[in-house]
C-alpha cells in the first residue's frame, strides 16, 4: 500500500474523467483572486501529450485520485525529496 506523495512522473486517472494526467508537482501553491492561499497536493498535465503550457495543467488533491496507472522513477533522492514532501503536507494540513 503506498502512504504519501506519488514520484513525479506518476500516471493517474482522476475522479470522473477520462483523460490521464501524468504528476508534475507536489505541493503546489495557488494563490485565489480574493487573496486567499491554497495548497494542492499535485500539479499535472495531460498524458501522453506532457505539458503543454500553464492552461493545460491541472491542480487536484490525493482524494480525487481514482486509479494508478504508473508510478515514476524512485531513487534516493526521490525518498528523500517524499519525507520531506510528506512531513510538510502533514504540517500544512494539520495532521499528526
Amino acid at each position: 500500500m503506498l502512504s504519501g506523495f506519488l514520484p513525479i512522473g506518476s500516471v493517474v486517472l482522476l475522479n470522473d474523467s477520462t483523460k490521464r494526467v501524468m504528476i508534475i508537482g507536489v505541493l503546489q501553491q495557488q494563490m485565489k483572486d480574493d487573496g486567499e492561499d491554497v495548497i494542492w497536493d499535485y500539479s499535472g498535465c495531460f498524458y501522453p501529450e506532457g505539458y503543454m503550457g500553464p492552461d493545460k495543467c491541472f491542480l487536484f488533491n490525493t482524494d480525487q485520485i481514482a486509479k494508478i496507472y504508473s508510478i515514476g522513477y524512485q531513487d534516493e533522492e526521490q525518498f528523500a525529496f517524499k519525507e520531506r514532501a510528506d512531513e510538510m503536507w502533514k504540517q500544512v494540513r494539520g495532521v499528526e
